[in-house]
């Protein structure tokens, strides 16, 4: 005779089983090998839903909380943007020891070839969503 338990753990298992093969059944370039699960994943888009200027693309993780300048940002990732793109699509590592801090924000700087900014944003990190920064055109 078979109990409630031994049905829900059988079910669990075939699910696990049909997702695992689904996942393996994928072809290669459908997967993106370079995103893991504790990724922050997210976009850039240019304010009033321009363009992103033609530049280089920071984008990092930092909490502005800790006061030491160097240990401030966690991870990094850099993108070349040729300007004609109006979205660009990121995914920065998400290190362990950031995820308990509330006040963690995911910035984006854009930079002429000469180093000059030409763009900034940034938005707040929440665990599980994907994040939606807007650069906005810096005024010197």
């Amino acid at each position: 005779m078979t109990d409630r338990r031994t049905v829900l753990m059988a079910a669990g298992v075939a699910a696990v089983a049909a997702a695992t093969g689904a996942a393996a059944a994928q072809s290669p370039d459908i997967r993106a090998p370079d995103i893991r699960a504790t990724d922050i994943r997210g976009a850039v888009t240019f304010v009033g839903g321009k363009a992103i200027p033609e530049g280089h693309l920071e984008i990092y993780l930092e909490d502005p909380a800790i006061q030491d300048s160097g240990r401030r940002r966690a991870a990094k990732t850099s993108l070349k943007s040729e300007g004609g793109s109006k979205t660009m699509e990121f995914s920065l590592p998400l290190p362990a020891s950031s995820t308990a801090s509330p006040t963690l924000q995911v910035v984006a700087r854009l930079e002429r070839a000469d180093g000059w900014l030409v763009a900034r944003g940034s938005a707040q990190f929440q665990a599980g969503l994907p994040v939606h920064v807007t650069l906005k055109a810096v005024i010197y």
